[in-house]
């Protein structure tokens, strides 16, 4: 459904964008537009329009890798979605850093960002896109509309669950902006197109919409694992509430943590299942290997027909470089970009100056020959280990689709299983109910996945809230959690220290507002309602 995005509705990306506030020096639509109705004469359009909305989480424009972007104002490749997003969530962690010098990219590991920060910038500007998107989808499907172009009912029937992943999707960026922003513009279908100033909303009000939203959607979406793979469906939606609940305390200084073991048990007792081989969640077949069974969400490219210098093309050719070969990942060079610093190395170890090949954690997915495990120089490649989690080859070797070895089929796994087991028995050391017995018993499957035998397992007095930050860190690393789990736990911004934060080699604390990213400069330029995040 995904891989070929037609250009019948290119129309409503013009409609959708135009409320946003960048001005003319930033991000601004680009459009070949014809008119809505000749757009819905084919009736195929709602589902590729549809198609649209979930191929911008991976992709940056029309033709792909670049050439016809959505969004002008960066380059193509920087301003993809999951690229930035990622960038947010693990380069501002102890998870990652990244060698090059773009503009003020190491702002975000040093912490030291301000509001005219291009990467945190695009990144708002993204999330305001996908939203209104959706909008304009919303808009183009309502019941009158569809009544004007007399659609039939077995095709409205189809389009009512178009509906619903479509607000599933603008919640899921909505949630984004509410975990990154805190207090973004607010836009719905029911605001008027063209060019407005939208007023500013409240994190406390977001966070009840979304769960609003999702909440009365939950009956239209199809049940866990009947809709297509890489479409939204109740499970999804589970976990999207989840991760809302789990980090509600911040959001709206209400505990939500009983919601969490409501819908995590939602999860964890459907159909998905642990894959048996902690690599195959990250390979180029992790949409065929089993791997499919726990991926409960995934964000899916495919190296022909989904192209773009973001996403996993980013993730897996910047983690590449020095010692590393290239064909073992399959593709055709490294960046030399992305490592990880000693403080994610040294939760697998039990004493710092054990070797990390020693252990037996097979989640320690890093490549050390010619790296060093600390940090001197964060330009240098060869300073820290550089991770191997992520590959664009299958189970048995063999390189993805794309014969020029630029761009992966590795789906990038958003929401799996593994994330609702660690969310319920976190649900259960914060005291919110749910069995201690199963939340033991959960972490132990993850563990024996990890170590392939019990000789590992915790028993109720290790399950700690610091055991389930680190062990989170270990199941969970550069898959785009790190920053708000960090957040969750008081330990991202003046709780926290790990190697060049704060722009120095040991590390240091930094201001407690920066858990917050601020609201673009340029945007309040434009935008009298909106008032900026504090301390910036």
């Amino acid at each position: 459904m995904f891989n070929k995005i037609k250009t019948t509705f290119l129309v409503l990306f013009g409609m959708a964008v135009l409320w946003s506030c960048e001005s003319n020096l930033d991000l601004v639509p680009e459009d070949n537009r014809e008119t809505a109705a000749s757009a819905f004469k084919d009736p195929e359009a709602y589902k590729q329009f549809l198609a649209k909305l979930y191929a911008g989480f991976a992709i940056s424009g029309q033709d792909g890798p670049a050439g016809d972007a959505d969004l002008s104002g960066l380059d193509e490749g920087f301003s993809q979605y999951m690229r930035l997003y990622f960038k947010l969530q693990e380069l501002t962690t102890d998870e990652a850093v990244i060698g090059w010098n773009d503009g003020t990219i190491k702002d975000l590991h040093n912490q030291n960002w301000t509001s005219g920060n291009e990467f945190i910038r695009t990144m708002y500007s993204r999330v305001m896109y996908q939203i209104a998107q959706s909008n304009e989808y919303l808009r183009q499907t309502e019941t009158s509309v569809l009544d004007s172009r007399g659609v039939d009912s077995s095709l409205r029937t189809e389009i009512a669950t178009y509906r619903a992943e479509a607000r599933f999707l603008r919640a899921l960026s909505y949630w984004h902006a509410l975990d990154l922003y805190g207090n973004p513009p607010f836009v719905t279908e029911n605001d008027p197109v063209g060019a407005f100033l939208p007023e500013q909303t409240s994190s406390a009000e977001l966070f009840s919409y979304i769960e609003g939203e999702l909440l009365a959607i939950e009956s239209e979406m199809k049940a866990p694992g009947a809709n297509e793979y890489g479409r939204a469906d109740q499970g999804a939606l589970w976990m999207l509430l989840s991760k809302l609940y789990l980090n509600a305390e911040k959001y709206t200084g209400n505990a939500r943590y009983s919601d969490v073991i409501t819908y995590t048990n939602k999860v964890i007792n459907s159909d998905y299942s642990l894959v048996e081989d902690y690599q195959k969640l990250f390979l180029a077949d992790n949409n065929t290997n089993g791997a499919q069974n726990e991926i409960i969400f995934p964000i899916t490219f495919d190296g022909i027909n989904t192209q773009a210098y973001g996403g996993m093309t980013f993730i897996i050719h910047a983690a590449i470089g020095g010692d590393m070969d290239p064909d073992a990942f399959g593709v055709n060079g490294g960046w030399a970009g992305l490592r990880t610093t000693s403080a994610l190395v040294n939760k697998f170890l039990e004493n710092e100056d054990d070797a990390i090949e020693e252990v037996g954690d097979e989640r320690a997915l890093f490549f050390t020959e010619g790296q060093s495990k600390e940090i001197n120089d964060i330009s240098t490649f060869t300073d820290g280990y550089a991770v191997a989690k992520y590959k664009n080859v299958d189970v048995n070797g063999n390189p993805g689709s794309d014969p020029t070895g630029d761009f992966p089929d590795t789906d990038f796994p958003m929401f799996r299983l593994a994330d609702a087991y660690l969310m319920y028995a976190e649900a259960v050391v914060r005291g919110a109910g749910g069995s201690q017995a199963d939340a033991v018993s959960y972490i132990n499957e993850l563990r024996e996945r990890a170590y392939g035998d019990d000789s590992n397992n915790i028993s109720t007095a290790d399950l700690s809230l610091n055991f389930i930050i680190d062990e989170r860190a270990r199941e969970l690393y550069w898959e785009a959690h790190r920053r708000t789990d960090l957040i969750r736990f008081g330990k991202f911004s003046d709780g926290g220290v790990w190697p060049f934060k704060g722009g120095v080699p040991q590390g240091a604390t930094t201001e407690a507002f920066r858990d917050l990213f601020p609201i673009p400069a340029s945007d309040l330029g434009v935008n009298t309602n909106l008032t900026q995040n504090p301390g910036y």
